[in-house]
């Protein structure tokens, strides 16, 4: 199977940030470690907390399926740094926005100098215009690119 790149972990980590304690995102879910949504049955098991290490362990979990959606949505190849930028997406925003998007569309059919604004269209978070996902989408897009 195909992964992200170390480049592209580190994009997801910047703009995800390192929270050792759970905390409402701004879409209104609990999380914790590098976005790492808290299910019910985890509530428990992060009550206390969690290390850097088992954020990264976390992060390298929950990144396999965000690959494995975009290996699974993406039917066109791909560079390293579409494939990281997809992935970054996806993490962020679930599989079902990539697989719903424009994005999706206009990457399948090889309409690569469109995609980055395909990117700049997912910015809302809890019905609102959030700087921190401009950023990461316009990095995103800056990414898919080169």
């Amino acid at each position: 199977m195909r992964h992200i790149t170390n480049e592209g972990l580190n994009l997801i980590k910047r703009f995800e940030g390192l929270s050792t304690n759970t905390y409402i995102c701004p879409a209104g879910y609990p999380t914790i470690g590098y976005g790492h949504v808290v299910k019910e049955h985890e509530i428990e098991q992060f009550k206390n907390g969690i290390t850097e290490s088992q954020a990264k362990d976390l992060l390298r979990h929950d990144v396999q399926e965000a690959e494995r959606a975009v290996l699974r949505l993406i039917t066109v190849p791909l560079t390293e740094n579409q494939f990281d930028a997809l992935v970054s997406f996806t993490y962020n925003l679930g599989s079902g926005a990539l697989q719903r998007s424009t994005l999706r569309w206009k990457v399948n059919r090889e309409e690569h100098a469109d995609a980055p604004a395909e990117f700049i269209k997912w910015v809302c978070a809890g019905g609102r215009k959030l700087e921190g996902l401009i950023k990461r989408r316009e990095a995103e897009a800056e990414l898919y690119l080169i």
